[in-house]
C-alpha cells in the first residue's frame, strides 16, 4: 500500500447490508457479470465485519480496520492509523498519523469524496454529518437513499461527473444503499423483504456499477475495495435485521483489486508517483 498511495486513485465501495452467502451464491451462478470481471476465480472472500451496523463498521473502516479474513491468524491491514502495540500493522500497510483514512489521504494530496447512501451519510442530522465530515466534499440526496429504486445509478452518475471534473489523485467513497431495507422493490410482486429481494437488489447494483468502473479506467490506474459493512438476518434463528451478533450479520463479502488505466485521449493529466510491482 505505501507504493499504491500516491500512484493510484483509490475507490472504496461499501455495499451496505450485503450478506456473504447471497453475494457468493450469485457469483457462482454467474449472475454478477460486472463484479465477476474483477473478483478472483473463487469469488468473494468471506470476512468478518468489525461491527454489526453501518455507523460502527464505517468508523472502524475509516480508521483502517477493514473486514477481517475469516480464518485464524494475524492478518496485516492495508491501512493503519498509527498507535503503539498494533499487531496487524506491517511494512505493507499504509501507516498514517491522522485519525482517519480520508484525512490521511487528503494530507497526501488526494481529493477525498464521499457519496452517501443510508441515513448515517445523509447530513440531515448531527449524527448523519459525522462520517461525511471526514471528507473534503460529501454528497447525498433522497434519490441516493434507501427508499429510491434507482439509487445506485444516481450515485454512479454523480461519481462519474466528479471524477471527470477532478485533476487530483482521488479517494472516492460510495456507500451503496440499494441492498438495505426496503429492497422488495427490486423483485416484482414482492410484498416483504426477503433473501430473494436482497439478491435481486445485488443484481441491480452489479449492472449499475459498470459505468463507474469504466470511468475509473478512463481516468487513472485505480485500486478498488468493494465489501459489505454487515449482513442482515431474514428470519434465521428467529432474527431479523442487523445490529445483532448472528452469522448472517458478521459474515460479509470482501474483494480488492486493481483497475488498469485505459489509454484514451480524454484521460486527464494527473501527476503519478512511479508504482513498483
Amino acid at each position: 500500500m505505501p507504493d499504491i498511495v500516491g500512484s493510484h486513485d483509490i475507490v472504496f465501495i461499501t455495499l451496505d447490508t450485503l450478506r456473504y452467502d447471497v453475494a457468493q451464491a450469485l457469483f457462482e451462478a454467474g449472475e454478477l457479470p460486472v463484479l465477476a470481471r474483477f473478483l478472483p476465480a473463487t469469488g468473494w472472500e468471506r470476512r468478518h465485519s468489525p461491527a454489526t451496523f453501518t455507523y460502527a463498521a464505517h468508523q472502524a473502516f475509516f480508521a483502517g480496520f477493514l473486514p477481517t479474513p475469516a480464518a485464524p491468524g494475524r492478518h496485516p491491514r492495508l491501512f493503519a492509523s498509527a498507535f503503539g502495540g498494533s499487531e496487524t500493522t506491517s511494512p505493507s500497510s499504509f501507516v498514517f498519523e491522522q485519525a482517519s483514512l480520508p484525512e490521511a489521504l487528503a494530507a497526501q494530496g488526494y481529493r477525498t469524496i464521499c457519496i452517501g447512501g443510508v441515513g448515517f451519510f445523509n447530513q440531515q442530522t448531527a449524527l448523519g454529518r459525522v462520517l461525511p465530515a471526514l471528507f473534503q466534499e460529501s454528497h447525498w440526496s433522497a434519490g441516493m437513499g434507501v427508499a429510491a429504486r434507482h439509487s445506485t445509478e444516481k450515485q454512479v452518475a454523480l461519481a462519474r461527473k466528479l471524477l471527470a471534473q477532478n485533476r487530483q489523485r482521488t479517494f472516492l467513497f460510495i456507500n451503496v444503499a440499494a441492498l438495505h431495507a426496503p429492497n422488495r422493490a427490486y423483485l416484482p410482486g414482492c410484498q416483504a423483504d426477503n433473501l430473494e429481494s436482497h439478491a435481486a437488489a445485488l443484481r441491480y447494483v452489479d449492472q449499475a456499477l459498470a459505468p463507474l468502473f469504466e470511468a475509473c479506467a478512463a481516468r487513472a490506474p485505480s485500486f478498488a475495495i468493494v465489501c459489505s459493512d454487515h449482513g442482515s438476518a431474514y428470519g434465521e434463528d428467529g432474527y431479523r435485521g442487523h445490529r445483532i451478533a448472528h452469522d448472517s450479520v458478521w459474515n460479509v463479502p470482501y474483494a480488492h483489486f486493481f483497475i488498469a488505466a485505459s489509454q484514451t485521449d480524454s484521460s486527464p493529466s494527473i501527476p503519478r508517483k512511479p508504482y513498483r510491482e
